[in-house]
């Protein structure tokens, strides 16, 4: 059995054989294959014959398929030139390349997946072989000989295609790939220009062209052509208008994008066909709700938008008309968030860029800033429209509901961009787009969905509120407290613990304003008190917790808001909060015991809080020693945990109350 018929019985077994022991075994032998010097003749000889060896039998083998055997030579020859090719000998390197070209005319009409690596292992080739002549013109020259072919074009775009990506990959600077676009370009251009009879054959064509141009373009062709020439280029012309054809417009996308952040100039040029993209494109897409289409023109202009932030900042025609267009893109109600996520990056460059002026251009800041104020006015509204829940979300009432992830994202990435908005809005003029008041009345329904995202930026920006001091009406916030104190527990569940989450974020922020108001510390901390008992809201209510008594402290040392302070701390047994909620508020409680100026108070407080830790370390020592505890693992790890916790929360109030008795015997 020759070598040929070898190779083709270990590629079936180990494509098809139901043992895996003759797959391994298959396997193994391919392998060491691979290592032979056999390797070059038998895998040449599989991809430029007519039909295998072994198909010439009468009967020929059941298990044979040419494409397996075909495509695992042009791998395994693709692998063999990558790692020894430089050893070739300069002859055996020709008669390699002729043998290949052979292949890939052979198979120009498909399989394209084998096209494919029969035209990597050309590429792979041509650049280990950069120390013999020059094999890239060598290549060049070979390839507009197979371009006179029949199907040769084929071959010829799939080989243009992959060799710029094989030394972009290789970082291979010393090719001198680029002496060739010219060349390149005009045989793209003409390939774009063909008409084909069959539509389906020039929309694949087209496909191609593009792909084989984005390789290009990656590989910087661009930068070799005239700036001047470059806002007439035919194929500039040729990839827009492949934007109207829906089964070339992803690729023409790409291939404008990759224009856009990787050769300057061309920003400017891409500008100039804004209206274009937002007149004929977009607002098509819009009024059809068609996604692909919307989110591939956010994405294109984002980039093109981002490029030249300078260009927008003019306020000239083409950069309003932008700008305009990426806000009905953030304000498309899509399904998920990745459309308006996807022109973050842009709005946040551009913001940057304004506010980044320095003082000798602070006249073009504020004139940029006058330019477009309502250009970043109508972005809030848009952000703040986008970030809301989902409806299926709003109407969720489990006890576990939380954000979609996808939101979760998109507010993670819009916090920078709501910092910069508020800087150049100013923060008065934001907190007044954030609160129109009227939400507590009872003749109007509370739109909760926008009430928690308003929270949301209102707790975002609150570092750059507090730093300006700007003081807004806090009532609108106490309302919400208000409101959500008269539900009852077994009422709060679904989206509203989310917004109780936010409310407690923003109490959290606010806390040294909270402070110079006396009369609203006892309803906050109730307010506090209840959402640490809620596992969604827990954590933010006891870190709002702590802040308040650190911001507030003497507003609590009134009895009866020491009273909730101990209601919360001797019910925390109870509760089993996370470990990290459960420190917040034992920090909280601790630090406002310490500063108790009263010694007989400050007793009987620390007496109280210690008495319920003693509980939970003696739960362990009278029933974790019987045996019923013992037989059972989960019931005693259980109460385990808990005296930990109680001798953590001992640990911490017991701190306080030995420092007081070293006090009081000096």
């Amino acid at each position: 059995m020759d070598l040929q018929m070898k190779v083709a019985q270990a590629v079936h077994v180990l494509n098809h054989d139901t043992q895996s022991c003759n797959r391994v075994a298959a396997n193994q032998w391919l392998v060491q294959f691979q290592q032979t010097d056999a390797v070059w003749e038998v895998a040449t000889s599989i991809l430029t014959s007519d039909h295998l060896h072994l198909q010439q039998q009468t009967p020929p083998p059941p298990f044979v398929s040419d494409l397996e055997v075909e495509f695992f030579a042009a791998q395994i020859l693709k692998r063999k030139i990558q790692s020894e090719g430089h050893s070739l000998q300069l002859g055996v390197k020709d008669a390699l390349l002729n043998a290949l070209l052979v292949a890939a005319k052979r198979f120009s009409s498909g399989p394209p997946q084998l096209l494919t690596q029969i035209c990597l292992a050309l590429a792979a080739l041509m650049l280990c072989a950069l120390e013999h002549g020059k094999p890239i013109e060598q290549l060049f020259y070979s390839l507009r000989t197979l371009q006179s072919q029949d199907d040769g074009n084929v071959a010829v775009l799939e080989m243009l295609t992959v060799l710029p990506e094989e030394v972009v990959d290789t970082q291979n600077t010393d090719c001198r790939l680029l002496s060739h676009t010219p060349m390149v370009l005009e045989f793209l251009l003409e390939q774009s220009q063909k008409i084909s009879d069959g539509g389906v054959q020039l929309h694949e064509r087209n496909r191609k062209v593009l792909r084989c141009l984005l390789s290009w373009v990656r590989a910087g062709c661009f930068s070799e052509i005239p700036r001047d020439s470059l806002p007439t280029h035919p194929l500039l012309n040729f990839v827009f208008n492949s934007l109207q054809v829906p089964s070339s417009f992803d690729l023409a996308i790409e291939v404008l994008v990759e224009l856009a952040s990787g050769h300057e100039g061309l920003p400017q040029v891409l500008l100039s066909r804004v209206h274009f993209l937002k007149e004929v494109l977009l607002i098509s897409a819009l009024s059809s709700r068609d996604e692909k289409v919307i989110s591939g023109l956010s994405c294109l202009m984002s980039e093109i938008g981002q490029a030249a932030p300078s260009l927008i900042v003019e306020a000239s025609v083409e950069g309003l008309a932008l700008a305009d267009a990426l806000l009905s893109c953030v304000a498309f109600p899509s399904e998920d968030w990745e459309i308006a996520d996807s022109t973050l990056q842009f709005w946040s460059s551009l913001a940057s860029y304004i506010l980044g002026l320095d003082a000798e251009g602070a006249k073009n800041r504020k004139h940029s800033e006058d330019m477009l104020f309502s250009v970043f006015s109508a972005l809030l509204d848009a952000l703040l429209l986008r970030a809301q829940v989902d409806e299926s979300t709003f109407i969720d009432e489990s006890e576990t509901v939380d954000l979609p992830d996808g939101l979760a994202h998109f507010r993670m990435n819009l916090v920078e961009l709501l910092v910069d908005i508020c800087q150049l809005l100013k923060p008065t003029r934001f907190v007044q787009k954030l609160f129109f008041g009227g939400w507590a009345s009872p003749n109007v329904s509370i739109p909760w969905k926008e009430v928690e995202t308003k929270l949301f930026a209102l707790n975002v920006v609150s570092e750059l509120i507090l730093q300006e001091s700007q003081v807004f009406d806090f009532s609108v916030i106490m309302q919400l407290v208000t409101i959500f104190s008269s539900i009852p527990p077994n009422k709060l569940k679904g989206f509203m613990c989310i917004v109780y989450r936010s409310l407690a974020d923003v109490v959290g922020s606010y806390s040294k304003w909270i402070s110079t108001f006396q009369t609203i510390a006892r309803p906050l901390l109730l307010f506090l008190a209840a959402g640490i008992s809620e596992p969604q809201s827990s954590n933010s209510c006891a870190s709002a917790l702590r802040k308040f008594c650190e911001d507030a402290s003497t507003v609590i040392y009134e009895p009866a808001n020491l009273e909730v302070l101990m209601w919360i701390g001797e019910a925390l047994e109870k509760r089993q909060l996370p470990l990290e909620d459960e420190e917040e508020v034992v920090s909280a409680i601790s630090m406002i015991l310490g500063s108790v100026t009263n010694k007989e108070l400050k007793n009987s407080l620390l007496a109280r809080l210690l008495s319920s830790c003693y509980e939970a370390i003696g739960k362990l020592v009278n029933e974790g020693s019987s045996d019923s505890f013992r037989q059972n693992p989960a019931a005693y790890t259980q109460i385990l945990n808990s005296a930990a916790r109680g001798l953590y929360r001992w640990q911490c109030f017991g701190f306080y109350l030995i420092c007081l008795c070293k006090k009081n015997e000096t």
